[in-house]
């Protein structure tokens, strides 16, 4: 692919609705949000917005309603489980004024995933069955209890492991976008004290995209600044000059090629 179809060809979008009271209690920590992240940044996708709703119905279906309308794909996670409070499949069947009720396919699958283990689909176990009107079965490698696609919405399990290997088994269906290249400096500063510098670059190089995250160490406070581009030559081109700034303020910099994520950032 050529520069100017780097710089021209469109990255899809997407967003994510992570569906759980024990998100928002604190309970339980989500972690698929920056798993999606990555995956999505690997395949040139955008993740612009991600929201974090209750086990109600209502809500589910307006935050899905509403991001499905403005982005590319839409993931969820959470809610699709054999508990009284597993309401997603409901509450997108509603978003998308599909009826959803057990489905035959679903079932067998269940059925097959747990014959193979001399257990039974008990009536709880029935509701991991329950898909709407018109989607499409996403498989489950983990504990077989399908999720769904149905329009641009990905429904999936919440259980990391489980919501990973749906994630793997929808690849295919992924529009790819050209991929951003990215360096990081790293340097021992204070936000503060290249702010005016970095503001600069960035008027003169907007087709670059920099980050500046400040951090803490054991030496200190630092700031990781990180460009992203199309074009690795630009890219790496204004991380030289970044580099430069900060050597000639004595920031010890270091300059890596990609974007290290860190706790401190």
């Amino acid at each position: 692919m050529s520069e100017n179809e780097n710089m021209t060809q469109r990255n899809p979008t997407a967003a994510m609705v992570a569906i759980g009271d024990e998100i928002l209690s604190g309970r339980t920590r989500d972690a698929n949000m920056h798993y999606l992240a990555n995956w999505l940044t690997a395949r040139g996708v955008n993740l612009v917005e991600v929201r974090i709703v209750p086990d109600i119905e209502e809500v589910i279906v307006g935050a899905v309603n509403d991001v499905r309308g403005r982005a590319d794909y839409v993931f969820t996670s959470g809610g699709i489980g054999p508990t009284h409070d597993d309401i997603t499949a409901l509450a997108i069947g509603k978003a998308f004024e599909a009826h959803t009720d057990v489905r035959d396919d679903a079932l067998a699958i269940l059925k097959e995933w747990y014959d193979a283990r001399g257990e039974e689909v008990t009536p709880a176990r029935r509701r991991m069955a329950r898909v709407p009107e018109g989607a499409s079965l996403i498989a489950n490698a983990v504990s077989g209890a399908p999720g769904f696609r149905i329009g641009n919405v990905f429904v999936m399990a919440g259980v990391p492991k489980i919501f990973q290997s749906m994630l793997d088994a929808v690849d295919g269906q992924i529009e790819r976008g050209p991929s951003r290249i990215a360096f990081t400096v790293r340097g021992n500063a204070k936000e503060s004290e290249i702010a005016e510098a970095l503001e600069a670059l960035q008027a003169s190089h907007p087709d670059i995209s920099i980050g500046s995250y400040p951090g803490k160490t054991g030496q200190g406070r630092n700031v990781a600044i990180v460009l992203r581009g199309y074009v690795k030559e630009d890219v790496h081109a204004v991380a030289l000059k970044v580099h430069e700034i900060m050597q000639q303020k004595e920031m010890k910099p270091q300059l890596v090629e990609g974007m290290p994520v860190t706790d401190e950032d």
